[in-house]
């Protein structure tokens, strides 16, 4: 391996809805692709009506407990979430992050309110830049809501906008915005995600791209997650050292892991 200290900061186990595979198989797969570490961030997307969110918050906190008891001194075990949506309902999020002591909370929006997911959404004949629009500002007030520890995925829409349906977007008209989340999360001493899970699917492309991390980099940013964003055991850890070539790149000498929600930096290396 290129690095030594690979460390995948989001990944998915069958406790997701669209996970494949158990935790224990997550870290087997982490050791077999030459990592030393693993958060398991299973989705909770909290606006689901039809979520059972104390059933799904009690069994992926035990789960996961035991995957990093059972790999104790073989592999860090992160217990970890990925918070959908949370600013859609923030008494409910804000009582789940109370109640369990996870290590690592990725914030993330996966849709708008009332929407479905963007994966979802057919944009042959929609206002593309007015979704957009509206999609920023919700990751924005997601920011400055300051109750995750990372923001996933900035730029997920245009995995299927550009991506997958082709249309093209100018993503300088959302500068405003966008320095507005990187001032936030900096002020905050919060972190930014490198999701490296679209490279080689139809967007090839990291979200964000490898030019918003180098901005973010320019006005200030420190911690910046690494992950995968893995479904399947054998897909753990893709990507992660070519997140850490990317970050070398733009000018950081470490990624981030959370701890007991603290920010660690780690030395590229």
């Amino acid at each position: 391996m290129k690095y030594e200290n690979i460390i995948d900061m989001h990944t998915h186990s069958d406790n997701s809805f669209d996970g494949n595979h158990s935790c224990v198989m997550l870290c087997e797969g982490c050791i077999k692709n030459g990592g030393i570490g693993i958060a398991i961030t299973d989705h909770l997307d909290i606006d689901d009506k039809e979520y059972d969110v104390r059933a799904f918050t009690t069994n992926q906190f035990v789960e996961t407990f035991s995957a990093k008891k059972t790999f104790h001194g073989k592999l860090a075990v992160l217990q970890g979430i990925e918070l959908g949506q949370g600013i859609y309902r923030k008494e409910e999020s804000e009582r789940v992050l109370d109640e369990f002591r996870y290590d690592f909370v990725l914030g993330a929006i996966h849709n708008l309110e009332n929407m479905k997911d963007f994966y979802f959404l057919d944009y042959t004949d929609m206002d593309v830049d007015g979704l957009l629009k509206r999609y920023f500002e919700d990751v924005l007030k997601l920011a400055e809501w300051n109750m995750t520890d990372s923001l996933a995925h900035l730029t997920y829409p245009l995995r299927y906008i550009t991506g997958k349906y082709k249309i093209d977007v100018d993503l300088s008209q959302y500068d405003d915005i966008i320095n507005a989340i990187f001032e936030t999360l900096i002020k905050n001493k919060k972190a930014l995600e490198l999701n490296m899970s679209s490279l080689n699917t139809y967007h090839k492309d990291t979200m964000p791209s490898k030019e918003l991390i180098k901005r973010f980099h320019d006005m200030g940013g420190k911690y910046v997650t690494v992950g995968s964003d893995s479904h399947y055991w054998d897909k753990v850890c893709l990507g992660i050292e070519t997140g850490y070539d990317i970050l070398k790149e733009c000018g950081f000498e470490h990624f981030t892991i959370f701890v007991g929600r603290e920010p660690w930096l780690m030395p590229l290396r």
